[in-house]
């Protein structure tokens, strides 16, 4: 009987160890009335929308024109930053600076897709669109395609800003997984 009322005792105070820790933690406070609440129209939604098909349709006529024409200049970020990993390596071997982010961004990317033989394609999913005023994000799961096979896959995130009433591409980063590491 000892032993049951030292377990029931011990549960107890575990017990009310628990409800003193749950009640020390300060109560969350509701957001207030203008969190999440974005000045967003539905033309500009179908605008951004119409911005994100055109750039699969460069990609896939090779119309890098047409793509140059969707950002807003061509010196944004675009860009797949690296790993730790890769970083220290580059650090170690050939560049004490690197961050992270190689040289070329959109410029190399452009000439990549003008001079793939090949033919290429980026197909999204998860398509989600965030727009407050001039400002908007567009977040999207990808697959890269080269000649209808996967070369890579990841998340991809746009920031746009409108310009003269076009919406304009302000940055492009992107995590990147080798075609090898689908399915594992």
């Amino acid at each position: 009987m000892h032993k049951l009322a030292s377990a029931v005792l011990f549960g107890c105070s575990l017990f009310s160890a628990g409800m003193a820790l749950a009640q020390t933690a300060p109560p969350a406070s509701p957001a207030p009335s203008h969190v999440g609440r974005h000045a967003s129209t539905p033309e500009d939604i179908r605008a951004i929308e119409k911005v994100v098909a055109d750039f699969q349709a460069a990609l896939i006529a090779k119309d890098v024109k047409l793509l140059s024409s969707l950002m807003l200049h061509t010196n944004i970020l675009f860009a797949s930053p690296a790993d730790d990993g890769f970083i220290k390596k580059m650090r170690d071997t050939t560049d004490v600076h690197f961050d992270g982010v190689a040289v070329g961004g959109y410029i190399a990317f452009a000439n990549f897709i003008k001079r793939e033989p090949l033919r290429t394609e980026e197909k999204f999913y998860n398509v989600k669109i965030t727009q407050d005023r001039h400002v908007a994000w567009v977040n999207f799961d990808y697959e890269f395609l080269v000649d209808n096979k996967l070369s890579n896959y990841g998340v991809e995130a746009w920031q746009m800003v409108k310009r003269d009433g076009a919406w304009k591409i302000l940055s492009v980063v992107w995590s990147m997984h080798a075609a090898a590491e689908a399915g594992k």
